[in-house]
């Protein structure tokens, strides 16, 4: 593997994606592959959900992204030691070449995307080649740091997307020339989406996909997290090492749009009642007692007007919007940009959690962040809590305040389809 040192002066032109020899189930010892994947594993955060791809099959992926053990030491060592087993047994089986992956996920109904999964140099956001656009929660960093270096493998891929030129690139006739052929594995996972997997070995291929992406900038879609994790693995580790690069899926959006959802916000401590009588005075309330489905169509519609969010777990919704403008005034930071102090999500932050209501953004026991909206309803109301309802940003919002390297706050999008855990791992064979 090429690894030139990250301590290099001249920063990197664009993205420099490497062949790697893909860790794999091996389908003869696991049977069902989709009974293996699993979603990301910042989606899998409901005990019911985690335990079902447990029992799915006791190979599930989900024993490597989310061990479960009695302490933070015991997961990671849990961990590796799963795969240390998986391996021996053939359970998981190294690729023979280093390859690039050609990944497609279709759902059958109109949504089909296709990308290149690799190994792709790590680069800090002031090098402007991989944009981020969130924040990190440093407790997310240090804990999916501490299962990839005791696994010492990148388990699950990021999401990255990058927006090609409108005239076909060798990516893109790669990649349908690729997708016509007879595939490495092919499954359908629960949620109803076939996923199907290739491997470029062709060292021809490979210098095409490199030169075309050399003077690419990508945005992170799904990952900040992990990629901030692949950043400081990658200083720990003196350079030339296999920490120079990060497992990613990188998608042309050109090509292949993404949906981007909103990630909503469970306040554990909150009662609906209290969130609401706070309130009084500072924003326009409105009673709902519709069903989910009408009362995010009402958020649609407020949304156009401005910020507007909804609050359930008493049984119904509560329309939020028409904030003072003297409130924003006082709470939403000046010095950033009118798109930046303009967001829900930066509202909801520096006005409703910090402001009103006195909720720390980053703490496990007072917020949860959950991408599922009947989820996030269910448990709000089974808990006494209060979900927020966010609507989603568009995604030319997203990378435009990117490139102006101004980061929304954390978990504000929620880009999709994202890459199934338990396709392909990474080993960083030392």
């Amino acid at each position: 593997m090429n690894s030139a040192g990250h301590s290099e002066a001249t920063a990197p032109r664009g993205l420099e994606l490497t062949p790697f020899r893909g860790l794999r189930y091996d389908p003869d010892r696991v049977g069902n592959l989709a009974a293996v994947t699993s979603p990301p594993y910042d989606v899998v955060v409901r005990p019911d959900g985690l335990h079902h791809l447990q029992d799915s099959d006791p190979h599930n992926i989900v024993r490597l992204i989310l061990p479960q053990a009695t302490s933070p030491a015991a997961r990671n060592e849990q961990a590796a030691e799963t795969l240390r087993r998986w391996v021996a047994e053939g359970v998981l089986t190294t690729d023979r070449d280093p390859g690039l992956y050609v990944y497609e996920q279709d759902d059958g109904d109109g949504m089909l995307q296709r990308g290149v999964i690799g190994a792709l140099r790590v680069s800090d956001p002031a090098d402007g080649v991989v944009l981020p656009h969130e924040d990190v929660m440093p407790h997310v960093v240090a804990d999916r740091a501490a299962l990839m270096r005791a696994t010492s493998a990148n388990l699950e891929p990021l999401l990255l997307t990058y927006r090609g030129e409108e005239r076909t690139t060798a990516t893109a006739k790669l990649i349908e020339r690729t997708a016509g052929q007879p595939p490495l594995l092919a499954t359908t996972t629960d949620d109803g989406f076939s996923h199907r997997l290739w491997s470029l070995t062709d060292p021809a291929d490979l210098a095409a996909i490199r030169s075309d992406l050399s003077g690419q900038q990508a945005l992170i879609a799904d990952g900040h997290h992990r990629w901030a994790t692949y950043r400081r693995l990658r200083a720990e580790h003196p350079s030339p090492s296999p920490w120079d690069h990060g497992l990613v899926l990188l998608v042309d959006t050109v090509r292949y749009p993404l949906r981007v959802r909103a990630i909503h916000r469970l306040l554990h401590t909150l009662p609906v009642a209290d969130a609401v009588a706070a309130l009084d005075g500072l924003f326009r309330v409105r009673r709902l007692e519709v069903t989910l489905t009408e009362a995010r169509s009402a958020l649609a519609e407020a949304s156009r007007a401005g910020n507007a969010f909804l609050l359930a777990g008493d049984g119904a919704f509560h329309l939020v919007d028409r904030p003072d403008p003297d409130l924003l005034a006082r709470t939403v930071p000046a010095e950033h940009p009118a798109a930046w102090r303009t967001l829900d999500a930066t509202v909801l932050h520096a006005t409703l959690l910090d402001h009103v209501w006195h909720i720390p953004e980053d703490s496990p026991a007072h917020i949860a962040y959950i991408h599922d909206t009947a989820a996030t309803v269910e448990k709000a109301e089974r808990d006494g809590g209060t979900a927020v309802l966010m609507h989603p940003v568009r995604e030319e919002v997203v990378r435009d305040l990117a490139r102006q390297g101004v980061t929304m706050p954390r978990k504000s999008t929620s880009f999709g389809p994202k890459p199934a855990s338990g396709l392909v791992l990474r080993a960083l064979e030392r």
